[in-house]
């Protein structure tokens, strides 16, 4: 037998290929089926004689099915395995599975064809595999492979790294419970996605399977390879990589906070991706919207995971439903739906659930509301983000319109909102005139008592007198029967006037209008009006007993100077409250009240009855002097009321005073013509003496008196003064035209420098304009 060394190349190459596939070299005739091409390149030294082959190149093409692998290059040192072979040349092919070149394994196209897809599906392969520390595909480091493919192998594996990190992503939240529907729907999407990326692999390994089967060579048109997967994979890639920015986005996220980070991504110019966002955004929104319609049309809300922008505490109590019950979770809101929209939706189903609950009106939503929606499929979401034609809008405005309109018309037919306002107005802020002047008359015995001698049964009776006395009478029933007396705190050396109050029950559905902090307002304007109308009473008493006294004390001349004093002190006194009475009843209430009846007359919900009515009262407590800003002018103005009562104190003792005197001089002369009568002498002159003692005495008393009214007259001015310079000084402009008005002739502007120079600046500037 013929040494390796005698033999011819072509035998060579015949019995290395046998070896290889397992044959006996003498089925070579029959095993070859079809030889295409084959060029050998061989170099050989002239010296040594001996054959020293440095390498041996073999290309067999074959298109028997029964040859595996189809495509081999072999590669063999025969003698001198260290050495390469300077030249070759081989057509027919191009592509290799495995070439043994100095004892080293290069990895061929077709082995990393079926590696990528493996790690399409998140798995590693032969060659390529998941690095942890880098979180990426890499490729063996020990491969030996030419650049290009190495970086087109890299680029195909970032759809696993992307596939496995949604795949991580959707298989992890969808176990969470808490992750909520919408969170569930999320999910559903990613898995929906993934599903269509599954059949593009499952094309792919059916591809490579057909070419295996049938053994097509990988320098065919139809064959799978790299390039090809580039191209093929291109538009799934986009998804992945969307899908993984969704994914990214969203950690942390849920509820309608999960859609509004969704819809983000709908703003973007690529057609395909905004196509992609917006389909899974309509699965995103349709639990959205299943909880929307359930709450606007049946006012329930059964958000179990709190992914709804309209949150509910069952703790809150009925009579507090409609303030603190439902309130909007703000980071819930999607971002496709609009700060006003969402607020509607909020009144709506709490428009329905105050319906129900706090009115008593179990009329069905379908009877408020003409048409109602229902969310059967996630298809109707994109109402919520393609309202092209206002569709969505139109259904909440027609949902808030009709539910608002038809609570406003239950307020004001069967619980007389309206009615109980303007009662408000008539009682606690003394607008009912007639009442309140005879109500005054009638508890004056009362009031003038100290606090702590007063009985509420009392009271109570004597305004039902004057109610029956007066136009209240005519009043509806509903609304007197709230009207009650009530006592405030008592402190040491006060009177009744000081305790003395008008209160108004509210319950139902009218305390949500009129809540316990509203009707504090009330109370606390109604004491500074109530204190006021009595400085304005008393005033009326000391004029009346002035005009009443100066006839019967005409007879002292003495006592003229006391009564001028007098006069002139009560009239600087009845200027002052006549203007601030005008200003708290005409600039502060009526206008205050017309602007809230206007605002009231023109509300399209319960709310905004109430931010109208609670800007009313703001108003008026703001411009009553009774906000923390004002509390000095308040202080001030209370001290010009003392100062009131200090005159009525000291005029009712120098009237008494006088009065005694006058008395006794009237019975001196009746006593002196009696005895005359009788024939006696008139008097005797100790009676006389007596008697004159006694005038001399009063006379004497006379300057004391007028003292005292000097004093009390400079305090006054000074108390008033001081009033002024803090109204000028006021950024209210009502106030400052108040100073105005209270010094019409300037009388404190000649004695006060800072009124004069604010004033005048003031009028001059009043003047240019």
């Amino acid at each position: 037998m013929a040494t390796p060394d005698q033999k011819s190349p072509n035998v060579l190459l015949q019995n290395l290929c046998c070896r290889i596939l397992g044959r006996s070299e003498g089925t070579r005739p029959g095993f070859f089926v079809k030889w295409y091409k084959l060029r050998l390149f061989l170099s050989l030294p002239k010296e040594p004689p001996s054959l020293n082959y440095t390498c041996l190149i073999l290309v067999l093409k074959t298109e028997s099915v029964e040859v595996e692998p189809l495509r081999v290059l072999i590669a063999w040192a025969v003698r001198a395995p260290n050495q390469l072979c300077n030249s070759f040349h081989v057509e027919c092919a191009p592509y290799c599975l495995t070439n043994l070149v100095a004892g080293t394994l290069e990895v061929t196209e077709a082995a990393l064809v079926r590696d990528i897809l493996y790690v399409f599906q998140g798995i590693d392969g032969k060659n390529i595999k998941m690095s942890s520390t880098e979180n990426c595909y890499k490729v063996e480091a020990k491969a030996n492979l030419n650049k290009s493919l190495r970086d087109t192998a890299v680029r195909l594996a970032e759809l696993g790294w992307l596939h496995n990190k949604i795949r991580k992503y959707a298989d992890q939240r969808s176990l969470d419970r808490s992750f909520g529907l919408v969170g569930q729907s999320f999910c559903a999407a990613l898995h929906q996605e993934l599903k269509e990326y599954y059949r593009l692999l499952s094309v792919l390994h059916s591809q490579l399977q057909l070419e295996d089967d049938q053994g097509v060579n990988l320098g065919l048109e139809s064959s799978l390879t790299l390039r090809r997967l580039l191209v093929w994979t291109y538009d799934p890639k986009i998804r992945l990589k969307t899908l993984a920015a969704l994914v990214d986005h969203c950690q942390g996220r849920k509820g309608g906070e999960l859609a509004s980070a969704v819809h983000a991504y709908t703003k973007t110019g690529d057609p395909y991706m905004k196509s992609l966002v917006q389909h899974i955004l309509s699965l995103v929104s349709h639990p959205v919207l299943s909880f929307l319609y359930r709450w606007i049309y049946d006012g329930e809300l059964e958000d179990t995971y709190h992914e709804f922008f309209v949150a509910s505490d069952p703790t809150v109590k009925t009579d507090r439903l409609w303030h603190d019950k439902y309130t909007l979770r703000k980071s819930m809101i999607p971002s496709f739906i609009t700060m006003d929209q969402s607020r509607k939706v909020l009144l709506i189903g709490k428009s329905i659930n105050f319906l129900h609950q706090v009115c008593h009106d179990q009329t069905p939503t379908t009877k408020m509301i003409a048409v109602t929606k229902s969310a059967e499929s996630p298809r109707d979401a994109a109402d919520l983000f393609t309202d092209l034609e206002n569709a969505f809008q139109g259904k909440i405005d027609a949902a808030y319109f009709e539910t608002s309109k038809y609570l406003l018309d239950v307020l004001n037919k069967k619980y007389s909102l309206l009615e109980h306002m303007q009662a408000m107005r008539r009682y606690l802020l003394l607008g009912q005139g007639d009442f309140i002047r005879h109500l005054m008359d009638l508890l004056k015995p009362e009031l003038v008592r100290p606090a702590t001698t007063l009985y509420q049964h009392n009271l109570t009776g004597i305004l039902e007198t004057a109610v029956r006395a007066t136009n209240a009478q005519f009043d509806s029933p509903e609304i007197l029967k709230r009207l009650d007396v009530r006592l405030l705190e008592v402190s040491p050396g006060d009177t009744g006037w000081d305790v003395f109050s008008l209160d108004y029950h509210v319950d139902g559905p009218i305390a949500t209008v009129f809540t316990r902090e509203c009707m504090s307002h009330y109370l606390r304007v109604f004491n500074f009006l109530w204190r006021a109308k009595r400085m304005e009473y008393i005033l009326t008493d000391i004029r009346k007993g002035h005009m009443c006294n100066a006839k019967l004390l005409r007879n002292m001349p003495e006592f003229s100077g006391v009564l001028h004093q007098c006069h002139i002190l009560a009239s600087e006194m009845v200027h002052f409250i006549h203007q601030m009475q005008y200003y708290i009843t005409f600039e502060v209430l009526e206008c205050s009240w017309d602007e809230l009846w206007n605002r009231v007359q023109q509300a399209q919900d319960l709310d905004h009855i109430i931010a109208a009515h609670e800007a009313f009262l703001n108003t008026i407590t703001s411009r009553c002097l009774l906000d923390s800003n004002s509390r000095v002018l308040l202080n001030q103005l209370r001290a010009v009321f003392d100062q009131i009562i200090e005159l009525q104190n000291a005029q009712d003792v120098m009237y008494r005073a006088a009065l005694e005197e006058l008395q006794r001089r009237l019975q001196f002369e009746e006593k002196k013509k009696q005895r005359e009568i009788e024939g006696q002498w008139g008097v005797t002159a100790a009676e006389e003496e007596e008697e004159n003692k006694r005038i001399r005495e009063f006379q004497d008393s006379i300057p004391k008196m007028c003292s005292q009214l000097r004093i009390l007259t400079h305090f006054y001015q000074g108390v008033v003064q001081q009033f002024l310079v803090l109204l000028t000084t006021s950024s209210d402009e009502s106030l400052q035209f108040l100073s105005f008005r209270l010094d019409f002739n300037e009388h404190y502007k000649a004695r006060e420098p800072r009124l004069r120079v604010s004033l005048g600046s003031r009028g001059r500037r009043s003047s240019h304009t």
